[in-house]
């Protein structure tokens, strides 16, 4: 029946091209006897006008778009015409234009409360393109606003379920995981997702503020571990070249030299006089 073409078939086996496949046995349907009497008195007017005809009975359309004629509320034989030339009857065909280039809008911000219980806001951005001019006008009342309605909730539900680490680590996965449920939900409309990208992800000031205390005192905590392993490294030098002074008693006198030979280097009016150690040790005894 010429009906057969608005049913949906829900069979998940057969899936959404079953649809689109059910829409195209439908088009070509003969018309009913009322229907061939408009047809060939339709005819007769633009014979009758045929100066003016022309003006009323053909339309061209972009290389980018695609018209779906509708003749007495079914689908016209071929399916969508276009792009460029076609004819129609003003009287009646209904004529549907359909952009098939690629189409992108933003999601507006969602807030959305993780799996771990903290609430961010997500925006992002979705590229999807018709592929399947029929099907887009046929199978949906609004195929551009349902697109973005369907983008809104599967972008709620599907950041609901993971923690706030994921969603901050895993931006292309979900975007990978995104695009293909929107792909799949969309196919009875004709309608090809191609790209969806996740925008942003903004936190609220105060766990912005906890997060920021929480880095800076693991750097801290870091800093103080690494300034003590510096220390710890030195000591451990100090001891072994006080080690090597002990057994040599020259080398004290020698290491008193080099620090007099660097400090005259700079240029500064300290001067030192290295003193031994052995004259120390007399007037200690003292």
């Amino acid at each position: 029946e010429y009906k057969s073409y608005l049913r949906l078939d829900m069979d998940p086996e057969k899936g959404s091209s079953s649809n689109r496949q059910q829409i195209s046995n439908s088009e070509g349907e003969d018309l009913s006897f009322c229907g061939w009497i408009l047809f060939i008195v339709s005819v007769l007017l633009c014979i009758i006008v045929f100066p003016l005809a022309p003006f009323f009975t053909i339309k061209v359309i972009q290389q980018y778009e695609k018209a779906v004629i509708f003749r007495l509320g079914k689908i016209r034989k071929g399916g969508a015409a276009g792009p460029g030339l076609f004819t129609f009857l003003p009287c009646l065909d209904d004529i549907h234009v359909v952009d098939m280039r690629t189409i992108s809008f933003d999601v507006p911000p969602q807030e959305i409360l993780t799996k771990d219980s903290v609430t961010v806001t997500v925006d992002a951005v979705v590229y999807f393109r018709i592929q399947d001019a029929v099907s887009s006008v046929c199978n949906v009342d609004n195929v551009k606003n349902a697109t973005r309605l369907l983008a809104q909730t599967t972008l709620r539900n599907m950041l609901g379920t993971k923690s706030l680490t994921e969603i901050l680590g895993e931006r292309e996965s979900i975007s990978s995981d995104m695009q293909k449920i929107l792909d799949e939900a969309t196919d009875p409309w004709g309608v090809l997702v191609e790209r969806v990208e996740v925008k942003d992800v903004r936190l609220p000031v105060n766990l912005q503020r906890a997060m920021a205390a929480e880095a800076e005192a693991h750097r801290d905590a870091k800093a103080k571990v690494i300034a003590a392993e510096g220390e710890l490294n030195a000591s451990k030098a100090l001891k072994e070249a006080a080690d090597v002074i002990t057994e040599s008693p020259a080398a004290l006198q020698l290491r008193y030299l080099q620090t007099l030979s660097a400090i005259a280097a700079e240029r500064n009016s300290t001067i030192l006089f290295p003193m031994p150690i052995d004259m120390m040790k007399a007037f200690a005894n003292k």
